[in-house]
């Protein structure tokens, strides 16, 4: 019979003895179910026996353990234990049963009902275990016109207004770099999760908690949501302006572009400095942010002007010397060349396998990193 560790993976880490029971797959359960076990949790990841369907979507592929697996898997899957269990089988199912009456949280992410038939519902599994956290993740929530249809995050992003509000004013929405709806959603969820078991400390009662991917990127709509709310008027898309800040963006210089992001009134005067226009310090179009956004188009392109003069390092020292926010471009190689990732240690080595840690530092806890990705299965009790 599969079983749960007898004692916790880092004695140290905040979740230690956490029990945790994923039948998810895809990205927003098993991204929720790796930040639990970052964090020290046990988690069980129960797959079918064809394996979640990440496990294939490559090229790239990382080769471990005698698997051939998609970088896509490895990349929210760390730290888990797996298993293997096809539901049509009946001992299979018992085995998953017997887990989900000791766990304190399951993460599920079939469609609405769709665990019900297998006995593995919220309803189902809290008359053996009241103390139990159910979250379920779909793409429109357990209720609503839409809650029988099937979430993606591209059709979510597209739905929720991301991709209005992204890409060049004249040109096509787009969509984010990343699947920010389903990452938003494993985020809230696993917030979620400890806010329910944190609320049953207090009342010894589990409950089932509902995410919606839709629901999750309404969410972070943030200023461009109140924004249309108190005025009714749809925001544009901006490309790489800021909607209510100005100078704010992506400008260029004699070896490409950088980022300038003077967000008030005194890094905006700093920045003048940095260029050497003092001169503008005094100029009524330009006093505050209000005339800086209507003045836009005449700022940036000053702006541009100016920085067209240095390089890119260069300028990007002089902001820094002066603490005016800039930045560089960096495609991903930089990112993980950077200073200060590196002596942040956001990547990771964990038995010959790569990967990004969750980003969390403690003062008196520690993340448990020692697992990566389960082979599929390798977990599975051997009757």
């Amino acid at each position: 019979m599969a079983d749960w560790l007898e004692n916790p993976r880092n004695e140290n880490s905040p979740l230690a003895g956490l029990k945790v029971l994923e039948l998810a797959r895809v990205l927003a359960g098993p991204w929720a179910g790796q930040i639990l076990a970052d964090l020290g949790a046990d988690v069980i990841k129960v797959e079918s026996p064809e394996g979640d369907n990440t496990r294939i979507w490559g090229p790239p592929w990382v080769e471990h353990g005698g698997e051939t697996t998609s970088a896509y898997y490895h990349a929210c899957n760390r730290g888990k234990r797996g298993i293997v269990a096809d539901f049509r089988n009946a001992g299979d199912l018992a085995r998953v049963a017997e887990l989900a009456k000791s766990a304190d949280v399951v993460l599920e992410n079939f469609k609405p009902g769709g665990l019900a038939k297998f006995g593995l519902d919220y309803e189902t599994l809290a008359k053996a275990n009241p103390a139990l956290v159910y979250c379920s993740i779909t793409g429109f929530g357990q209720d609503g016109p839409r809650r029988d249809e099937p979430g993606y995050d591209f059709v979510i992003q597209a739905m929720s207004g991301f991709m209005a509000l992204t890409g060049e004013p004249e040109g096509d929405p787009m969509k984010m770099g990343v699947s920010i709806s389903d990452l938003s959603t494993g985020l809230w969820a696993a917030n979620a999760v400890q806010a329910a078991l944190l609320m049953r400390h207090r009342t010894g009662k589990g409950q089932w908690i509902d995410m919606s991917l839709l629901d999750c990127s309404v969410g972070l709509l943030a200023n461009q949501a109140m924004s249309f709310l108190a005025t009714g008027k749809n925001p544009p898309r901006m490309g790489n302006a800021h909607a209510q800040v100005s100078a704010y963006g992506v400008f260029p210089t004699q070896d490409g572009p950088v980022v300038l992001a003077p967000a008030n009134d005194g890094l905006f005067r700093r920045l003048l400095t940095v260029l050497g226009r003092d001169d503008l310090k005094d100029d009524e179009r330009f006093a505050d942010n209000e005339a800086r956004v209507a003045n836009r188009h005449v700022l940036d392109a000053i702006i541009a002007e100016e920085a067209c003069k240095w390089t890119g390092q260069d300028l990007l020292d002089a902001c820094a010397e002066a603490g005016v926010p800039a930045g560089p471009i960096n495609s991903l190689d930089e990112v993980f060349a950077d200073k200060q990732v590196r002596f942040r240690g956001m990547r990771v080595d964990i038995d010959g396998r790569p990967g990004v840690r969750s980003p969390f530092t403690f003062s008196d806890a520690e993340l448990a990193l020692e697992r990566p990705s389960p082979l599929l299965g390798e977990d599975t009790p051997q009757d």
